[in-house]
């Protein structure tokens, strides 16, 4: 009987908890498409002034030296090249994908700026969407075996001392 009940309140946990994640995954793909956005912007003015003087991307970044200031900029803009590329992959990416599939792809969720941004301003949905409850199906069938199976490790002392 205790196993039932903990498996019920497992997989309601998990059957609500996931049931959230197609529009937290939606609202964070909108945040991710306008850092793109503005992290394009950056790049391709950089890329035209490197353009307009006879430079590369790589000999523009390079001429930023001579002061600490200029490395300084330089090393800001190195990494927001990198960063640029990373996201506009994973934005790429999680457009291809579903709903349902974005759950298999966490590490493309894992943008911290745009991570904690999303999460701040998350308000819990219902799951009225086919995608929101095909989730809280998984949610509830998986946080009630995780649950039950839990349940049965710890106690699984107490059946051996009781049965032998």
């Amino acid at each position: 009987m205790i196993g039932k009940a903990v498996f019920l309140v497992g997989a309601l946990a998990g059957g609500t908890g996931l049931s959230q994640f197609p529009e937290f995954s939606q609202q964070y793909l909108q945040r991710l498409a306008g850092q793109v956005d503005a992290l394009t912007v950056v790049v391709q003015d950089f890329d035209a002034s490197a353009q307009k003087n006879g430079l590369t991307r790589e000999d523009a970044l390079a001429e930023l030296t001579g002061t600490a200031f200029l490395s300084d900029r330089q090393q800001d803009l190195r990494r927001t090249f990198l960063r640029h590329a990373r996201l506009s992959d994973n934005l790429v990416a999680l457009r291809a994908a579903g709903p349902l599939e974005r759950m298999l792809m966490p590490q493309r969720l894992g943008d911290p700026e745009t991570l904690a941004a999303t999460w701040s301003d998350f308000r819990p949905a219902v799951p009225v969407t086919l995608d929101g409850l095909a989730a809280a199906g998984i949610g509830f069938l998986g946080g009630g075996a995780a649950l039950s199976g839990l349940l049965a490790l710890l106690l699984w002392p107490l059946r051996r001392f009781a049965g032998g």
